[in-house]
């Protein structure tokens, strides 16, 4: 029996798991001394995205759904920061494509986020 869990279903999670995969691509040819540092830093703040959606969803309440989504659009923000960083250091190209791939996130996260402020139902 495969583990089918509610935040499958949601658009922005599914949307967040390919900006990991586009944000890893984009950072493998990071210089090696940045292994530990900026790309590591990039990496971390990408994964964080999906996987605080998928703990938010999986909590009990609405105020613990709502904290994990919050944090989720921080990891956002700061992905966003981190890639600028980046590419003013001439480590990674910071295009148009990715930054719509996080646009779009972003929308949808903070759709999801007041549709939970305003009593939407829970996925």
């Amino acid at each position: 029996m495969a583990l089918k869990p509610g935040h499958y279903r949601l658009l922005v999670w599914q949307e967040a798991m390919r900006l990991v995969r586009q944000v890893y691509l984009v950072t493998d040819g990071m210089p090696g001394k940045e292994r530990y540092g900026l790309q590591s830093q990039i990496r971390r703040a990408v994964t964080s995205i999906p996987s605080n959606i998928a703990e938010g969803a999986a909590r009990g309440s609405k105020a613990e759904y709502m904290r994990f989504l919050q944090i989720a659009r921080g990891s956002l923000m700061e992905l966003d920061t981190q890639l600028l960083l980046g590419q003013d250091l001439g480590y990674l190209g910071y295009d148009d494509g990715l930054r719509s791939a996080m646009e779009s996130v972003l929308v949808k996260l903070n759709g999801l986020i007041s549709s939970k402020q305003t009593g939407g139902k829970r996925a």
